[in-house]
């Protein structure tokens, strides 16, 4: 991908910037095919997230605030990601009877279920995205971003 090309300059572009900018639209047409491989299953980059982090849980109840640490992209609105997945059917939410700041979310065997085939939706996009690099440039290119 030709920075310039894809902005539509002649300019020169300081290097620190064009990286930046590089980064950015990367990262832009990643999520753009995250976003196209869970379309079907009408659910977003980030429920996805959130109903790994349940799977993840092997059982176990999560917490907002366990679901907010472990995101991926952090942000303020996870109680309206998993009311979304709730209204769906994917996942649970269970007050605590003796304290009513003490919410238990899982995910539901349909959350897991379709979960499943999301994964496989999602594999797709990633070998799509990285179908350019072998496993010595994926491996240098994560060495290179771990610098962040």
């Amino acid at each position: 991908m030709n920075v310039e090309e894809v902005i539509k300059t002649t300019k020169q572009i300081p290097l620190e910037s064009r990286t930046i900018i590089h980064l950015t639209l990367v990262q832009n047409k990643i999520s753009e095919a995250m976003g196209h491989a869970l379309k079907p299953f009408d659910v977003s980059l980030q429920q996805f997230n959130v109903l790994r982090i349940l799977r993840g849980q092997n059982g176990l109840p999560a917490n907002l605030s366990t679901l907010n640490e472990r995101m991926v992209s952090k942000m303020s609105n996870t109680t309206r990601l998993v009311d979304k997945l709730i209204l769906k059917g994917l996942v649970n939410r269970v007050v605590c009877k003796t304290n009513r700041r003490k919410v238990e979310i899982t995910i539901t065997e349909n959350g897991k279920a379709s979960l499943m085939e999301m994964d496989l939706a999602v594999k797709q996009a990633e070998k799509s995205v990285l179908e350019d690099f072998n496993t010595t440039e994926l491996k240098e290119l994560n060495q290179l971003l771990d610098k962040f």
